[in-house]
């Protein structure tokens, strides 16, 4: 019996193997589709990577088109600020010549003041040292400790008084600078001066030269007119009534303009920065159309269709400018047809920018 008991206990074991391999087969088997899992988790992971990369890369380049594109445009304004720039510096030059004349003034000021409290520090001190002195004298011997007071302040009047003419030296200087600074700056602004009215005058040659050869290309027409530095075209010559399209007659009359303008540009010298400005005007009249909610509106956009006939022609758009003045600069002020036709006009200006 014992020993049909111990076959019994014994027998246990090959099934308890079994059940362990099993469940160590079903560990490997479960790391196994983990590792697969993983396998398949960084593929595709890796994929959007790529992806990520490839759209980086994209962005990299659309923004390095941006950036020329920006810095094309940044190109075209400085040239339009050139004129603008150089009269800033020399404003703000003066700005900081004033700045400076003040600051010498400030300086010159607390040095003044400074003089006054040490001169007034000798005054005192001397006073003192003249009491001093008496008092000495009057005594019937004078001791080793007053004679070093007295040397002392000998020597802290000395001190003082040359501090007093390094003060006054200062002061002159000061003074001296602030003088020839004023001289520089007002040859600089003399200079400056003669530039501008050189750069006018070379302005008003050409815009002469370009109206005359306009005039005589577009005849003898009593409607087409040159007022000061403006020619002024009434808008029927070149506009059907409320509309931006040019009509046959005006674009005759551009063609003359472009012509003209390409014959004349050339010789204009390149440091003088030129512009053709276009400035659209109407009559007071209200105007409400599907295209055009205002004489705003339609008063630019005239300006801006003669811009666009002229760039389609051979000017370059860094010498156009166009405006729209509506209703509110009006040559006429009275309420007439003649007034209403006199101020429907496009004025070309050959200017400065």
């Amino acid at each position: 019996m014992r020993s049909l008991r111990r076959r019994r206990v014994l027998d246990i074991w090959p099934g308890f193997v079994d059940a362990l391999a099993s469940l160590i087969m079903v560990m490997i088997f479960v790391l196994l589709i983990f590792t697969i899992g993983q396998f398949f988790l960084s593929d595709a992971l890796s994929g959007r990577d790529k992806a990520l990369v490839a759209l980086n890369t994209q962005l990299a380049g659309l923004a390095e088109q941006l950036n020329m594109a920006r810095s094309d445009e940044a190109k075209a304004k400085t040239r339009a600020e050139a004129l603008a720039a150089s009269l800033s510096n020399t404003e703000q030059t003066i700005r900081q010549r004033d700045e400076r004349i003040f600051a010498l003034s400030v300086d010159v000021e607390s040095l003044q003041k400074l003089k006054a409290q040490l001169e007034s520090e000798i005054a005192r001190m001397v006073g003192e040292s003249e009491i001093r002195k008496n008092a000495l004298v009057e005594q019937t011997e004078l001791n080793a400790k007053a004679a070093a007071q007295v040397e002392l302040l000998n020597r802290q009047m000395a001190a003082l008084q040359e501090q007093l003419g390094q003060i006054s030296k200062a002061l002159e200087l000061s003074k001296t600078e602030a003088v020839k600074k004023d001289a520089r700056i007002e040859d600089l602004g003399k200079q400056l001066n003669l530039a501008l009215v050189d750069k006018v005058q070379q302005l008003s040659r050409y815009r002469s030269e370009f109206f005359g050869r306009l005039h005589e290309a577009l005849g003898n027409r009593t409607d087409i007119k040159v007022v000061g530095d403006r020619f002024v075209f009434p808008s029927e010559v070149l506009f059907p009534p409320g509309s931006d399209q040019i009509g046959p007659d005006g674009i005759q009359q551009l063609d003359h303009l472009a012509t003209l303008l390409k014959a004349v540009s050339p010789h204009i010298p390149q440091d003088l920065d030129w512009v053709l400005q276009v400035n659209g005007h109407t009559d007071k009249r209200p105007i409400a159309t599907a295209r055009f909610h205002s004489n705003w509106e339609l008063s630019t956009a005239r300006a801006v269709a003669i811009v666009n006939f002229l760039q389609e022609h051979g000017i370059s758009s860094q010498r156009l400018a166009a405006a729209g003045y509506g209703e509110f600069q009006p040559l006429d002020p009275a309420d007439s047809e003649t007034a209403y036709a006199r101020n429907r006009r496009i004025e070309i200006k050959l200017t400065n920018r």
